[in-house]
C-alpha cells in the first residue's frame, strides 16, 4: 500500500475541504482529527472519511460554515446545537466549554444536538485526561443506523460508540469501542480493500451470519451485530441507553428519517480529579493499579497484558517512524475527490 507521513494526510485533509467550502480553521480542526486517527492505526475514523465528508457538504446535510449555538447553560452543564456543521468542529468546542466548566465547578455535561459525525471519541477523551480529567462520552446515530436489535435482523440503531478515559502519568488510559460488534468504518476499510470480516460481526439482507463487507452496502442490505456475540443483549442494551442519554435527552432525536448517516448526538462528561482527590493520591492508585493488572499470570499465546488505549500508543509510533498506508482504492477515491473539486494535492508523494 502506499505510504505517508501524518503531515501529508492533514494537509491532504485541509485541501479537499477547502476546495468543498469549508473555512480554513474548521478544515484544519477537522483535518488534524482524521489524520490523527490515521496514526493512531484507527483507518476508519481517518482520511478515508474525507470522500464522504465531502459528499455531505455537496449535498447539503454537511453546513460547514454554521456557528454552534449554546441553547442552555448553567454551573457544569450545557446544552449545544451544532446546526450541522462539522462534527468534529462542534466536539471541539463542546470539549472546551466543558473543560472550562469542570475547571470552575469540577464536573461538565455537556449534550450537543444536531452534530454531524466527530470522528474517533478516543481522541476527545484523550485530550480531556490531559488535562486533568476523568472523561466519559458516548455518541448516537439519530437517523440511520446499520445495527440490527438484538434477535432482530433490520437495522435500527447506530454503531453508538463510548468512550471512557483517565489520567496515567503524562499519559491516559482510554477505553473506545462501539456498542456494535464493529464499526462501520471496519467494514468499509475491509471492502477497499476487498478483504473478509471476522465471523460474528455481520449479517446479511435474509439474516444469515456473513464474514463480506459488501453485504453490508448491498441492495436490500445487511446489518451489523450487536457487540457480544450470544450475549449480544448486552451490547444492544448498552446502544439503547446511548440512544436515549445522546438521542433523546440532547435533542438531537432517535429514529429520525430526515438524516443521512453520518449524523450524532452527543453526551460529555468531565470530572476535574483535583475537585474528588489529590492528584499524587490518584497517580499512586493508579501505579499501583496498573502493576497489579500486568504483574499477573498469562494464559498461552499470550505476551503481556495491554490497558485499554496502548495498542493506539504503540501504533502511534510506529507509524511516526514508518509511515501511514492508505488502500489503494481509499486512495484512489481521494485523488478522484481532489480532481473533480480542482484542490491541489501535488504534495502526496508516496513515501513507500
Amino acid at each position: 500500500m502506499p505510504v505517508f507521513t501524518v503531515d501529508q494526510l492533514r494537509e491532504l485533509g485541509r485541501s479537499l475541504l477547502m476546495a468543498a467550502g469549508t473555512p480554513p480553521a474548521a478544515a484544519e480542526t477537522v483535518a488534524e482529527e482524521l489524520a490523527q486517527a490515521n496514526l493512531v492505526g484507527h483507518d476508519s475514523h481517518g482520511v478515508m472519511r474525507l470522500v464522504q465528508y465531502v459528499q455531505m457538504i455537496h449535498d447539503g446535510f454537511v453546513k460547514p460554515t454554521a456557528a454552534l449555538e449554546v441553547i442552555q447553560h448553567g454551573p457544569g452543564y450545557a446544552v449545544l446545537d451544532a446546526h450541522f456543521s462539522l462534527g468534529q468542529v462542534a466536539a471541539a468546542k463542546a470539549l472546551e466549554l466543558g473543560l472550562e466548566q469542570a475547571q470552575a465547578v469540577g464536573t461538565a455535561t455537556i449534550l450537543v444536538r444536531n452534530c454531524n459525525h466527530v470522528g474517533r471519541l478516543g481522541s476527545y477523551g484523550e485530550q480531556a485526561a490531559r488535562r486533568g480529567c476523568l472523561a466519559l462520552m458516548a455518541v448516537n446515530a439519530p437517523g440511520p443506523g446499520g445495527v440490527a436489535p438484538f434477535g432482530g435482523i433490520d437495522r435500527r440503531l447506530g454503531t453508538n460508540p463510548i468512550c471512557m478515559a483517565a489520567p496515567r502519568g503524562d499519559g491516559a488510559v482510554v477505553l473506545d469501542m462501539t456498542t456494535s460488534a464493529t464499526a462501520e468504518g471496519k467494514l468499509r476499510v475491509a471492502f477497499q480493500k476487498g478483504e473478509p470480516i471476522g465471523e460474528g460481526l455481520l449479517i446479511n439482507s435474509c439474516g444469515e451470519a456473513s464474514i463480506n463487507p459488501a453485504d453490508f452496502y448491498a441492495n436490500p442490505c445487511g446489518a451489523i451485530l450487536p457487540l457480544g456475540g450470544g450475549m449480544g443483549h448486552k451490547g444492544f442494551g448498552l446502544a439503547v441507553m446511548i440512544d436515549i442519554f445522546c438521542g433523546i435527552l440532547s435533542g438531537s432525536g432517535v429514529a429520525r428519517t430526515d438524516l443521512p448517516r453520518g449524523a450524532n448526538g452527543v453526551w460529555l462528561q468531565l470530572l476535574e480529579i483535583e475537585r474528588f482527590l489529590p492528584r499524587s493520591v490518584y497517580d499512586m492508585w493508579m501505579d499501583r493499579y496498573v502493576a497489579h493488572l500486568k504483574d499477573c499470570r498469562l494464559q498461552p499465546g499470550c505476551a503481556e497484558i495491554l490497558l485499554p488505549g496502548e495498542i493506539e500508543q504503540r501504533r502511534r509510533a510506529e507509524r511516526e517512524r514508518d509511515g501511514i498506508p492508505i488502500p489503494e482504492e481509499t486512495l484512489r477515491q481521494i485523488l478522484e475527490t481532489a480532481s473533480r473539486l480542482g484542490a491541489d494535492v501535488s504534495f502526496l508523494s508516496v513515501e513507500g
